[in-house]
Formats: structure tokens, sequence, C-alpha cells
């Protein structure tokens, strides 16, 4: 650090040796420690003594909570970087905020507005830092320092790097941490977040945010850390409303599940989308999701146009007042005189509920008052003067509430939904000029159950359910919805997906080319349209981290077929990877003698086959004597093996460290068609971070060459 003399002269002392530097940074994480566990040894020791027996157990279980965020990882560093700031200031950025006894700062939460600077100062736009420091780790102890001097010419600590000779800077340590092999689940990147991700992921509150990213952009990384960062910045409402990620499979999520906990967030529900509606019908026991169906009636029943033929369903139960009321009137007696509110009124009344947008059970909830001040106007006219609980009184009278049961029926989900499945004439009207006879026909039951119990319900009619149950009574939104792979949901899904975030805003993620269903969406103004969050801000990643480029160019011919309005993505790696594309008589056989290759080096193997190749794959495997997971049967919590065997439909948003792809041909075959085929294979072929091998005996997709 430069210093003065007493004369005013500058004098620049001789830099310190690197290795006095990394001790005294090590013993500053060695005190970092010590201290954590004395903060979270207090935590331990406070009683939960809320005075009465419900608060008592809220405070126990917000002690529990936070001290299972100050457990200490040791096979990580407590922080991985320093900046040094022109007011003198220096500061340690760290995954979670460290003081001493006194309450000073040891760590600051890399959240902290204070740390923005780590991630984005550049010597043009310092934001008053001086220098930047990265830490090399293993094993939970400071191996090396690179600096990176933003204030003027400057010389690096060779305990890593150097950096400050006026260009682009280059941080060795940072590349060696996002290209290290990784096994086991994903982990966080606080250590490299990059500066159009850090912007991204303190976005504000109320923004929707939607990333289109590239294969090994982070865009994962940046919803999960977003999510991170909006519980520092708001956390008491975030919690009191809850933060929801949804995902696309289980192997996904089991994946990711790692990665809040170790940023000390572990209040986050996490399930993939079918896991979202069918635990909201999970309280009605008829409701069993267990009957799969053709893509086209799957797509039809996924169709945006499905909400106004529910919204019509829904509404139809509301009956004709001139019919069901007796005398043509709702009757109320009050002490010797009787009060008629005629049909017609009646029905006005129904018409501006119907009109007001409110749900159905709010509409049967409101019905009640609004006859009872259509009464009290009755006698006030007659010279009465009633007040409030007159009203309340003939809300609640017999007369009334039997009128209500007339007009305004109570109704069950999935018996709506089962009479518009089974009923012609009933799905008719409620279709009519939404729907042609073509698809009534696909939507109809070629063999309706007895009842809605008896019902085998599909993947497609759950999300239907959904809708029908917001219909009749709103759903309760979250502060925050993060949505991962979101180009593969339908229209409906999107909805039941919007719903809970109304009264929130939402990070949408996910990759146009890597859109895998027959519904999946076109433009991402669709979906945010769908999600009912238009005005969210539209945001591309294209810079890949994580895949080489090797493996992404190769991937990347494929994209004028699947995605051609969607820019090549780059790889910034300074490693291009390595890729073998090899035909062989059996790819199957071949993969299993390549994976045992494959694992004399360190990291994960992912062992990618179409889903008809998983079962020869396994048997292969085994013969070899390689150890392995299918994540297809991977139970929750389960810790996979080194190698994975990965059925092509459940790898998307995986990443290993080197991948095998058994026969294309057969991969792009299993789809619906060759352009959903191709962008599976695309998929497959993007899971690589430093090498990929492509076995076949069949010709491969023309594009691939």
């Amino acid at each position: 650090m430069d210093g003065r003399t007493a004369g005013g002269t500058v004098s620049t002392p001789a830099p310190e040796h690197p290795d006095a530097v990394l001790a005294a940074e090590q013993h500053h994480l060695d005190l970092a420690r010590a201290e954590l566990a004395r903060m979270r040894e207090h935590t331990l020791s406070l009683v939960a003594d809320g005075g009465d027996a419900i608060a008592g157990e809220a405070l126990a279980l917000a002690l529990h909570r936070r001290a299972l965020s100050l457990v200490d990882d040791p096979a990580t560093a407590l922080f991985f970087g320093r900046t040094d700031h022109d007011s003198g200031e220096r500061l340690h950025i760290g995954r979670r905020h460290v003081t001493d006894a006194a309450g000073d700062p040891l760590v600051v939460d890399w959240r902290a507005d204070v740390s923005r600077g780590f991630y984005r100062a550049t010597r043009d736009e310092r934001a008053g830092v001086r220098l930047r420091r990265r830490f090399g780790v293993e094993e939970g102890r400071l191996t090396a320092f690179e600096d990176e001097h933003l204030a003027g010419p400057g010389e690096g600590g060779d305990g890593g790097g150097g950096g400050g000779d006026g260009g682009e800077h280059r941080s060795a340590i940072l590349a060696r941490e996002i290209e290290r092999p990784r096994s086991g689940p994903m982990r966080d990147i606080v250590a490299t977040i990059q500066p159009e991700q850090d912007a991204l992921v303190r976005a504000d509150a109320s923004t929707t945010v939607c990333v289109q990213g590239a294969p090994g952009t982070g865009k994962t990384a940046v919803g999960l850390h977003r999510a991170a960062w909006l519980l520092y910045a708001h956390r008491e409402r975030l919690l009191r409303q809850g933060v929801l990620v949804l995902g696309p499979n289980r192997a996904f999520l089991q994946h990711v599940s790692a990665v809040l906990p170790a940023l000390g967030e572990v209040q986050v529900e996490q399930l993939t989308v079918s896991e979202l509606v069918t635990a909201a019908a999970a309280g009605r026991e008829e409701v069993r999701v267990r009957a799969e169906e053709d893509a086209d009636v799957a797509t039809l029943k996924g169709d945006a146009r499905m909400a106004e033929v529910v919204r019509r369903a829904v509404w139809s139960a509301v009956a004709d007042p001139a019919e069901v009321l007796e005398g043509g009137a709702v009757v109320v007696t009050r002490g010797s005189r009787r009060w008629r509110v005629p049909a017609h009124a009646v029905r006005d009344l129904l018409d501006e509920l119907a009109t007001r947008g409110v749900r159905y059970e709010a509409a049967r909830a409101l019905l009640p008052q609004r006859l009872a001040h259509a009464v009290l106007q009755l006698l006030e006219a007659a010279g009465d003067s009633p007040d409030d609980l007159v009203q309340d009184a003939v809300a609640r009278s017999a007369e009334v509430r039997r009128a209500v049961r007339a007009l305004v029926p109570a109704q069950d989900p999935a018996k709506v939904l089962f009479r518009l499945l089974s009923d012609e004439g009933f799905l008719r009207a409620a279709s009519e000029g939404v729907l042609d006879d073509a698809e009534r026909r696909l939507l109809l039951w070629a063999r309706p159950p007895r009842s809605a119990g008896a019902a085998r319900w599909s993947a497609a009619d759950a999300v239907l359910l959904d809708e029908v149950a917001d219909q009749l009574a709103r759903t309760p939104s979250r502060a925050h919805v993060v949505l991962d792979e979101a180009q593969d949901l339908s229209a409906m899904q999107l909805r039941a997906v919007g719903r809970r975030c109304t009264t929130g805003a939402a990070t949408v993620l996910g990759d146009i080319a890597q859109g895998t269903t027959p519904w999946s969406a076109r433009s991402w103004e669709d979906v945010l349209g769908h999600l009912g969050k238009p005005e969210g801000h539209l945001e591309v990643l294209d810079r890949g981290f994580r895949v080489p480029s090797a493996v992404i160019d190769y991937a990347a011919r494929l994209l004028p077929r699947i995605a051609p309005d969607l820019s090549v993505p780059r790889s910034v790696r300074d490693d291009p990877g390595r890729l073998d594309v090899l035909p062989v008589a059996d790819p199957v056989a071949a993969a299993a003698a390549s994976t045992r290759e494959l694992l004399a080096e360190a990291g994960s193997v992912g062992v990618v086959v179409a889903a008809g190749s998983v079962a020869a794959a396994a048997r292969a495997l085994t013969a070899a004597g390689v150890a392995f997971s299918r994540l297809d049967e991977v139970e929750p919590g389960e810790l996979p093996q080194r190698v994975s065997l990965v059925p092509a439909a459940l790898v998307k948003g995986l990443e290993f460290d080197r991948v095998v792809v058994v026969e294309p041909a057969d991969v792009v075959e299993a789809e619906p068609d060759e352009r959903t085929g191709l962008r599976r294979l695309y998929v497959c072929l993007t899971r690589a971070v430093s090498t990929m091998v492509v076995l076949h005996s069949r010709p491969l997709p023309a594009a691939l060459g």
C-alpha cells in the first residue's frame, strides 16, 4: 500500500512476498471460520420463548433455520475475493456475512451492495475499487491469489497471476475455477459471476427477467443466485409469501438442489411443474395422474384456448333466476311483510359479479350481500331505516341462502372437468366458437369412466384441473418464482405458473433452441404473455463459460435447422475441449469401453442414450465393471455415482465433465418429428464441460456433416 513521508513525498514500499501475503490471508480465513463457529454456537444457545406455544414454535423454527445457514463447509473457503477501496476500506467477499464478537465484518456477503464492485468494477468505472483480489482454493485452504489493479499500473501478486498491464485482465484463477472438473450436484458460482450475470442477479424485485441463454452461459445459476439475492435484499416479504423454484424434472432439481443451501438459503421450495399442479390437487382424493395420452391430445389440452373453455364451463353452472326461483323472485320475510327481489334484478346482480372478474366462489360469497342490499333498498323505499345489522341478518336468512344455493351451486374442480371431457353437449356449449368438431372429438373420452373418482387423469388433465380450481377460487401467489426450461411448457402450464406469481415477479430461464415438446414456445413474447408478465425484460446470454468451443461449435451446426433466428453461442474458454466423433459397429458396447477410459481422469461422466437403449447400456456398463447411477431411477437425496446413465429426455439442464452420446439417429427418431428430435439431440450434444465422445453406427443427421 502506498504511504507518505513527513515531507509529503510518495514512497512505495517493496511488495510483500507472495507466501507472506497468502499466509496473512489464510490467517484471516482461519479467524473468520472461528467467528462463524461462535455465531452458530450463540444461535444454538438461544432459547425460544415467544410467550405462547405457537409463537415459541415459530421462533424455535427460525432459530433452527438460522443455525443451518451458519454451518461451515470445510471443503470451501468462506471468502473467494477481496476488494481494496480508495477510502482505505478492505472487504473480503464470501458466501455469507461473518462478524467478530464486536460486530465488525470479517467477511461481507456477496449479495451486499458493497460487494457489487467485486463483480462489476472496471478501469473505466472503478466505483472506488482500487484493487480486486481473487483466491485459489483447494479443500478449504487458500493456495493462490491474483491481483487486478484498477486504479493504475501495478504488479499482481505472483501467487496466482498478474494484471494491471493496461489491457483487458485475464484471470487465470477465474478460468481454472470455471473449467475445473465437477462431480456431484451443481455448485454455486458466486466466485465466478460475470458482470452481465451479476446485473441480472441484482435486477429489481418488481422486474420479471427473462433470460434466453445458450448452453453453458450460466442461466440456471443466474436464476438460483437471483433467488438468493432477493431473499437477502427483501427477506421479510419473500419469506412470508415464499420463493418457488420450478424445473423440468426431478433429476434436474436434484442436480441443482445444493446451490441455495450452500448460499445459506434453506427455505426455498423446489418442484417440477407437474408436481406443482398435482400437489395443488392433493386434497382431492379422486385426482390421480396415471394415464398417458397421445401428443396431439396433450397439445390441444395445453392450448391457450382451453382457458376460455374452462371459464365457460365453470360459469355455466350459474342458473337462470327465472327458472330456479320459486315465484320468479327471491322472497324475504321481515316481520309481517314479504319483500320480493324479481328475477330480472337478480340477473343484473349475477351479470355484474360475472363481469367484475371475480372468482366463482367469491361470487357465491358476495351474492348474499348483494341480495340483502336489494332488500334494504326496498325497505328504505317503504320508509324504513335499516342498518348494517339488518343487511347482515337478511344475507344470513334461510331464504337468501336457499336462493344462492340454487343460483350459484357449489362446484368441485374434478367433477367440472370430468363433465367437460365426458359430456359431448356440455363440451360443445363451453367451446362453441373456440374449438372445432375435430378438436372436440380429440378431447372427449372414448370410454368415459363412471365418475370423476374413477377417472385416469393425465398430466395435461392435472393442468386443466388447476385452471378449473383457479376459476373457482384464486390461487395464492408466491413472492417470486424461478422457472427454468420455460420454453418446454404449454400455454396452460405457463398460466398455472403465472398464477403463482401474480403479486410478485418471476425469473424465466430457457433456450428456444432446446424446446423439445410438441407445444414448446416459438418466442419469449408468447411465454411472458401466457405467464401474465408481458412487461418482462428479455436478456440474451450467448457467452458460454462451461461448454468448450469444440463441443458448442459442433452442436451449433444444428441451429439453422432448429432455431434459425438465434445467434450462434460463443465459448470464451481458453481450453477448446475435446471432441471425438467415432463410427463403430456397436455403439452401446463402445460406450461402456469409452466410459472406462474416461474414468481415468477426474470428474463426472454422463452416458446419454435414447430411451429404448437404456436397458442395453445398463447391461453393457455392468459387464464392463463400471459403477453407475441411472438418473431415471435415482431416489431423492441419493448421491449419484461418478458415471450417470441418462435417458436423452432427462439430460436437459444437466452437465458432466465428459459426455458419451450414443447413436444420435436413435435420439432423433425417438421424438414425434424430426425438428423436435434435432432439438433433443442439440441438448444432448451440449452437456460436456471438457470432452464429448459421439458414437454411431448409423448415419449422422445431415446437419452434422
